[in-house]
């Protein structure tokens, strides 16, 4: 299951069962996994960590130096979780001394063209859909669903279960649960489809709007807004999470 046309470092370590093509070059100081299979062209660089049951498509590139000047050569990781989908010409460079580590959780969908850049952090289920650009240090929490040439500053933070409309391009924080949209991006509303499908209930779903109202529908600033929230709303585990994640937001939400 391992091309004769393969490069494997004879210092990388590979599991069980994985299937790996011809013209895959895996550097040294490279861990992967059991059952993962590596298509023909893709680079498996210095410091990557591949977990288990991942496929990974032609010309995808993981472990990458960092896109940043300010890197030294300081030894950090690319690392992968479980049950990926990384297609083709995906990039996931390693981190910086910053965070040490760029990570992609498990059970993701990353589209053809990808980026993602040092030390991000992205969470579990999300779908990031073709040439998403991802810049150092963004967060994407579990369950976001990314559509196509979304640009991505730098720190921004992504919410859960949030939809992102295609083409946008951002420089603030998106809460959870949301669709955002427009131009320029902006709250278009609860992602209440979504959230049924994933088996939110209803009285969760109005719980959740309920927040957002007071948010931006309320004339409040953001502080008046989260004491209101608290004030008046059960604090459902979803609410807690809002309150959190608007309170903690360091470049401030999309309005």
């Amino acid at each position: 299951m391992i091309s004769p046309l393969a490069f494997i470092h004879p210092e990388a370590i590979i599991g069980n069962n994985v299937e790996i093509g011809p013209f895959v070059y895996i550097d040294r100081n490279v861990v992967i996994g059991d059952n993962n299979k590596i298509m023909p062209n893709a680079n498996i660089l210095y410091g990557s960590r591949i977990g288990n049951n991942n496929t990974i498509f032609p010309g995808a590139v993981i472990g990458a130096v960092p896109q940043d000047l300010k890197f030294r050569g300081e030894e950090t990781t690319a690392e992968v979780g479980d049950n990926n989908t990384i297609r083709e010409n995906v990039t996931i460079n390693r981190g910086t001394a910053a965070k040490g580590r760029t990570v992609v959780g498990s059970n993701n969908l990353l589209m053809e063209g990808v980026h993602v850049a040092h030390d991000a952090i992205i969470g579990n289920g999300c779908i990031i859909g073709n040439s998403t650009k991802m810049a150092g240090e963004i967060i994407i929490d579990d369950c976001a669903i990314i559509s196509a040439n979304v640009l991505m500053h730098q720190f921004c933070h992504v919410g859960s279960y949030v939809m992102i409309q295609g083409g946008s391009r951002f420089s603030k924080d998106i809460p959870p649960f949301i669709i955002a949209g427009r131009e320029p991006i902006s709250f278009a509303g609860v992602n209440t489809i979504g959230l049924r499908r994933r088996g939110f209930s209803n009285e969760t779903i109005e719980a959740i709007q309920n927040a957002y109202r007071i948010i931006y529908q309320g004339g409040l600033n953001t502080t008046e807004a989260l004491a209101k929230i608290e004030e008046e709303i059960t604090m459902t585990p979803e609410v807690e999470y809002i309150v959190k994640f608007v309170r903690s937001s360091e470049r401030g939400i999309i309005k």
